[in-house]
C-alpha cells in the first residue's frame, strides 16, 4: 500500500506567500522535507520553501511565489512623545507577509550581518527614528564606535558618547562596561528594584558599526580585550538596560568570537553560504533562509532573513530604508529639544 502526504490547509497570505499544512505520513519528519527544499521549489514553480514543524506529524511549507519586495519601504515616522514609545515593540520593516517587522531593544543585543551594500545600516536607523524622543528627553543614551567613519558620523552631535579610531573606541567600550557595572551595583545597594528606562536609570545604546574592525583585524591585545568587555556585556547587560547593536560584513566565529551572546540576530545577503547558518543558527539554511543568493543589486538592500523564536522557521524581511536627509532629521528632532508640555518622562 502507498502512502502519500495529505496537503490539510492551504491559505494565501498575499499574491507572493502562500502556506501549506501538510500532514506527513507515519516514518516521515519535517528533516526529510528540509533536505529536498530545492527538488520541492523547482517542481512547484516557486522561488523558495521554508519549512516548520506544526505539531506532531504535520509541517507547514511557506511557499514564495515572487519576490514579495518589490518597492523600498520609507523611513519610521519621528514620535513625538516619549510616552507613545514601546522600547519592547519598535518598527523597522515589513515581513513577507505583509505585516509589519517590530523588534524590541530593552534587554536585547542585536547581531546585524550583510555583505557591502547589503543594508546593514537601515536597522539601526530605523530603531534610532522610532526611539528619537527618547534620545531627545534623556531617556536612550547612545554611544557608538564608528571605525568606518561614514553613516554614524551623522549621528556625533546626538550621542552621548562617540568614537571612531581603534584607541577611542577601546575607551568608549571600556567606559560603557564601567557604566554597567555602577548600574549593578546600584541594584545590588537597593537603589532601584527593577529598570525602568528614566533619566536616572537610562537605556544605554552602545551601537558597534564594523565589529570585525574591533575584533579582528585591528592590534591583537586591543581586540583580545574588547572581546572580554562585549562577552561581559552580552552575557550581563540584559538587567542593566545596556544593549548592543553589532554590524559586520563577515560573521564567521573567528571574526565575531562573541556572536552567540547577541539574543537577535538579523542576516542580510551574504556572500557565502556557510555564513548563514553561523548567523541563524544550524540548519536554517537548510529550512529556507537563501541570504546568499539575494541579488546583489542595490534593489535589495535591506532585505534579509530572521528567524521564528518558536517554530525556528525562517522570515523573509526587509527593513525600511533611512536617507541621509532623514538621518538629519533625527538628528534635528533630537537637537532641538521640542518636547510638549506634560511629557511623559518615564517608560516602562
Amino acid at each position: 500500500m502507498e502512502l502519500f502526504p495529505r496537503i490539510m490547509k492551504v491559505r494565501s497570505y498575499s499574491p507572493t506567500i502562500d502556506t501549506l499544512h501538510v500532514r506527513i505520513v507515519a516514518g516521515q519528519h519535517a528533516r526529510q522535507f528540509e533536505t529536498k527544499l530545492l527538488e520541492l521549489a523547482e517542481a512547484l514553480r516557486v522561488e523558495r520553501i521554508a519549512v516548520e514543524r506544526i505539531k506532531p506529524g504535520v509541517i507547514g511549507l511557506v511557499l514564495e511565489r515572487r519576490e514579495p519586495f518589490t518597492e523600498v519601504i520609507p523611513a519610521p515616522d519621528l514620535p513625538y512623545e516619549s510616552g507613545s514609545v514601546d522600547v519592547n515593540d519598535l518598527y523597522i520593516g515589513e515581513t513577507e507577509y505583509g505585516e509589519e517587522w517590530r523588534i524590541p531593544i530593552k534587554g536585547k543585543h542585536i547581531f546585524i550581518a550583510g555583505a557591502t551594500g547589503a543594508g546593514k545600516n537601515s536597522v539601526p536607523m530605523s530603531l534610532l527614528r522610532g526611539l528619537a524622543p527618547l534620545i531627545r528627553d534623556g531617556l536612550v543614551r547612545l554611544w557608538v564606535c564608528d571605525p568606518k567613519q561614514f553613516e554614524f558620523s551623522l549621528l556625533r552631535d546626538i550621542c552621548h558618547r562617540y568614537a571612531d579610531t581603534e584607541s577611542s573606541c577601546a575607551e568608549l567600550i571600556t567606559d560603557y562596561v564601567a557604566d554597567m557595572q555602577a548600574t549593578q551595583r546600584a541594584f545590588a545597594s537597593g537603589q532601584h528594584r527593577r529598570l525602568t528606562v528614566s533619566r536616572e536609570t537610562p537605556l544605554n545604546l552602545l551601537i558597534l558599526d564594523e565589529l570585525g574592525a574591533l575584533l579582528a583585524y585591528g592590534d591583537p591585545m586591543v581586540a583580545r580585550e574588547l572581546r572580554r568587555q562585549l562577552a561581559l556585556v552580552g552575557s550581563q547587560g540584559r538587567a542593566t538596560g545596556h544593549s548592543m547593536i553589532g554590524l559586520v560584513q563577515e560573521p564567521t566565529k573567528d571574526t565575531v568570537a562573541i556572536r552567540d551572546l547577541f539574543t537577535l540576530r538579523i542576516c542580510l545577503r551574504l556572500t557565502a553560504a556557510a555564513h548563514v547558518d553561523g548567523v541563524l543558527g544550524e540548519n536554517a539554511r537548510l529550512r529556507g533562509a537563501l541570504a546568499d543568493e539575494i541579488p546583489d543589486i542595490p534593489e535589495t538592500a535591506g532585505i534579509g532573513y530572521v528567524v521564528r523564536q518558536r517554530s525556528r522557521v525562517p522570515l523573509r524581511v526587509r527593513a525600511a530604508y533611512v536617507d541621509d536627509s532623514e538621518v538629519a532629521e533625527l538628528v534635528a528632532f533630537v537637537t532641538t529639544g521640542w518636547s510638549q508640555p506634560n511629557q511623559q518622562q518615564a517608560v516602562a
